[in-house]
């Protein structure tokens, strides 16, 4: 975006917002890394961007079914490999200072968005580090060709049938971005502003950015919701300002002093003070998340099973969850969480035994133990409400068999890129479920593709033929009991391999103002702030 818009977006957004009841403040826990949600599966910066662009289908508000957006209506092949959409006609774009569009949304926005992630000759493949990850952990290998039928009809053959596809599409970073603006910004020779300055169909359009601070978003008066009169999709409020706070008990007090009308995962502890708060209310949400502890195979010693067996059998993993989920914890060694259907109740975590986890560690050559470093996440996300404290308790039961953690950290984007990377001797990653289908968190964070390269989230490097092959078989019938069996012998593999470990999970809170009317945290996916109001 242009330096005037960001420095006068950032002088406004020092102005104190809670006073104007039209503008609706929300407290996250964490900066957007990118303005082209394309480029992440980043749950923080989805919850950003959730509000500026659709995707071709949605997630229904507050639920699990797979709804129409950008498309009004598909067909689907009765061999389960062409997925046929009918864009909505009239969708109007967002503008900006570089840009205004002359067109509205059609089927060349559509290919060009994809084709951008599929083809490395596309002029924007690399732009901007080139990193598709959701569409590459999910969609690289399964789709063939995407034809445009006509301007508003679009055609995606599958390789295979793939049952999560639909779902897939519903995925926060899979959305539709404008084919005009890319062609503008490649010809004015800032490619990269593309993925800086958003445009988008959504209700919100972004105002300004001051950098690991605040986002400041305007209502986008001719969104399509509010066209077609959908409530839901339509904006109501005057503008809406995220204060970024990665302290979970600043964003608590914000919500206390009227400062911030929604703030997103306060400490679990705090509930109780939250319910006895005259001017909040405490939503709880069953939301489907899984947070796993990465062991880095780039390293000869995490390598090796019996090491990592040790390591998951030194954590006291009962009293891990029952003091960082607050007591709204669980405790499994299954990798689909229990709120979503094809989870392996069965499958308990490797029992606390601290006597064995030595003979492990001696039987694989370090009867002495070793040093090793070990990533807390800096911010409360569901799936891991206090990363730090969660890292001081393993750090604490891992020095009983004579292993030294040394816990490390960063800024969450930063963190984000450098896991991703592969500097993570032991990371702790995690994701949401964006979509009612079990494939979703192992195929993003364990897979790896038919060329052996990890999906970009699975930072620990881990590739196993009989793990990749029994999601395949997964994703590529219909039939539900027998996908169920198919990911439950996937999650027997990841226990017994122990590539990971699974560090519980709990539900989670929105402290949410009195005032507003009409927020629905999302289980799926992220939460919407169209169709919110504040009185």
């Amino acid at each position: 975006m242009s330096k005037l818009k960001y420095l006068c977006g950032a002088a406004m957004l020092m102005m104190a917002p809670a006073a104007h009841a039209g503008v609706l403040t929300v407290c996250i826990e964490g900066a957007p890394e990118t303005f082209n949600p394309e480029l992440t599966s980043n749950g923080t910066t989805a919850y950003v961007l959730g509000q500026i662009y659709d995707g071709l289908v949605s997630v229904e508000r507050g639920g699990s079914e797979i709804e129409p957006a950008l498309a009004e209506n598909w067909d689907i092949s009765e061999d389960g490999k062409t997925y046929t959409f009918h864009l909505r006609h009239d969708v109007t774009w967002q503008s900006n200072d570089s840009f205004t569009p002359t067109r509205p949304m059609n089927a060349d926005d559509v290919v060009f968005t994809f084709d951008r992630m599929m083809n490395e000759d596309n002029p924007y493949h690399g732009v901007s580090g080139g990193t598709y990850v959701t569409f590459n952990a999910k969609l690289a290998d399964n789709i063939d060709t995407i034809e445009k039928i006509d301007d508003y009809t679009v055609a995606f053959k599958l390789k295979q049938p793939l049952a999560a596809f639909l779902g897939t599409m519903a995925h926060g970073s899979i959305v539709i971005t404008s084919a005009e603006y890319a062609d503008a910004m490649m010809e004015a020779g800032t490619p990269e502003q593309y993925d800086l300055d958003p445009i988008g169909t959504g209700p919100f359009e972004l105002q300004a950015y001051q950098t690991d601070a605040v986002v400041r978003l305007l209502p986008f008066a001719d969104t399509w919701g509010a066209v077609i009169g959908d409530d839901e999709r339509t904006p109501m409020v005057d503008a809406v300002v995220m204060a970024i706070s990665a302290d979970a008990t600043v964003r608590l007090q914000r919500a206390e002093a009227n400062e911030c009308l929604i703030s997103l995962y306060p400490n679990l502890a705090d509930r109780t003070e939250i319910e006895d708060a005259e001017n909040l209310d405490a939503v709880q949400t069953p939301v489907a998340s899984t947070g796993m502890l990465h062991f880095n195979f780039r390293d000869d010693r995490l390598n090796k099973q019996k090491v990592r067996q040790a390591l998951a059998e030194a954590i006291d993993m009962d009293n891990l969850v029952d003091v960082v989920y607050s007591g709204m914890g669980h405790a499994t060694g299954a990798v689909v969480p229990p709120a979503m259907w094809g989870s392996a109740e069965d499958i308990a975590p490797w029992p606390y035994d601290p006597e064995d986890a030595k003979k492990l560690l001696a039987d694989a050559g370090y009867p002495d133990g070793f040093e090793v470093d070990l990533w807390a996440v800096p911010v409360s996300r569901p799936y891991m409400p206090n990363g730090r404290r969660a890292a001081e308790m393993i750090q604490a039961d891992w020095a009983d068999i004579g292993v030294k953690a040394n816990i490390v950290t960063y800024e969450w984007a930063e963190y984000i890129q450098r896991a991703r990377n592969g500097e993570a001797q032991v990371g702790m990653f995690g994701g949401i479920y964006d979509f009612p289908d079990p494939s979703q968190i192992p195929n993003n964070y364990l897979t790896c593709n038919a060329e052996g390269t990890p999906a970009p989230s699975n930072i620990g490097a881990w590739c196993d033929d009989d793990f990749n092959a029994v999601m395949q078989e997964a994703g590529s019938i219909s039939d539900q009991d027998e996908r169920i069996k198919l990911y439950h012998q996937m999650q027997q593999i990841v226990h017994d391999e122990v590539p990971v470990v699974v560090l519980g999970g709990a539900d989670t809170i929105t402290a949410v103002n009195k005032k507003v009317h009409g927020y629905v945290p999302a289980i799926f996916g992220s939460s919407r702030l169209s169709g919110v109001t504040v009185e």
